[in-house]
């Protein structure tokens, strides 16, 4: 699947023709430049500037991208680093060959080309160019020929709809202005019978990484040992610094619930498949998980319980969950 063919106009979702530098709708005759061999898609309607958080989270990404690519540069290391997570590795071994893959909001692009390496067809967007550009710097070096980058603000994609068999938009959507409009966005770009994956930051879950947020502000910055990763020698220190960026000086984040985005998928037409941890209270996340496969629905209650409880045990991953449906 080319680029060409995915790819429309971000502010009126017209066709577009490319020439010498760049592209140009034959709808409504804007044009959009190429830089770097990135696309410039990304489009931010005047009116909504001074109301709207994107220019903000743009602008703090674009000083700090993220994820850093620490020391590795070629692909076996990225398949080492990447397969180390058990939830990377199973997206790896179960998402198939030659599937068509968006990532909104994939920063430095990590996933988005490991994923790629397996024969699929992987778009990364992202609102920062400097990612990007990491991004594509490695795909370039590392000959990865199935997997593209554009520049895009995932409320008015730059790609047509139904055209991707998985949506993935991990750790970004809390950092919108309206998260439930960003997930009803990018809903649209999923196939009938796709899936769609979204991590966000968990409303009891994230209690702890906030109190540090809260000591680290009133001590400037003292403290840092209280964050483990920041003192973890196996991280240099670049690394260092775009995580503590990313959690602890990021100028916008929300905070949510299974439940809550249980409402977003019934409301968007996706079948609820499961959420990571899971919402049962007996329930625990395997190794060896179909993450594609429906678990059984728990009640209310016990879900509000299990919800709860990641006031504790969802603290280490900086009170982080996913979700993922099915597109009826």
């Amino acid at each position: 699947m080319m680029l060409d063919s995915l790819i429309s106009c971000p502010k009126c979702s017209g066709n577009l023709d490319k020439n010498n530098v760049g592209y140009i709708c034959n709808q409504c005759n804007q044009k959009y430049d190429i830089e770097d061999g990135i696309v410039k898609l990304f489009y931010f309607p005047e009116f909504e500037k001074d109301t709207n958080v994107t220019e903000k989270i743009k602008s703090f990404y674009e000083k700090t991208p993220f994820p850093n690519y620490d020391d590795f540069d070629n692909i076996a290391q990225l398949m080492e680093k990447s397969r180390k997570g058990v939830f990377v590795k199973l997206l790896d071994e179960q998402i198939p060959f030659n599937s068509s893959i968006i990532e909104c909001g994939c920063g430095t692009g990590q996933l988005s080309n490991f994923l790629s390496i397996s024969n699929r067809t992987v778009l990364g967007t992202d609102m920062c160019l400097n990612s990007l550009r990491l991004a594509n710097e490695f795909k370039i070096k590392n000959e990865l020929n199935t997997v593209n980058f554009i520049q895009m603000n995932l409320f008015y994609p730059a790609v047509k709809e139904k055209s991707f068999d998985v949506v993935i938009s991990n750790g970004v959507l809390h950092h919108t202005s309206d998260p439930f409009l960003g997930f009803k966005t990018i809903s649209t770009l999923v196939k009938p019978g796709g899936h769609i994956l979204i991590g966000l930051y968990h409303k009891y879950g994230r209690i702890y990484t906030n109190i540090r947020q809260f000591i680290f502000n009133m001590t400037k910055d003292s403290f840092k040992f209280l964050d483990k990763r920041l003192i973890a020698d196996e991280a240099n220190e670049s690394r260092k610094n775009a995580w503590f960026q990313d959690q602890y000086k990021n100028p916008h984040e929300s905070k949510h619930t299974i439940a809550e985005v249980m409402q977003w998928f019934n409301t968007c037409g996706f079948q609820f498949i499961k959420s990571i941890p899971k919402d049962g209270i007996y329930e625990s996340f395997s190794e060896d998980e179909r993450l594609f496969e429906s678990d059984e629905s728990v009640g209310s209650f016990e879900r509000y319980i299990k919800e709860l409880s990641m006031i504790f045990t969802n603290s280490k991953d900086s009170g982080f969950f996913i979700m993922i449906g099915k597109k009826i």
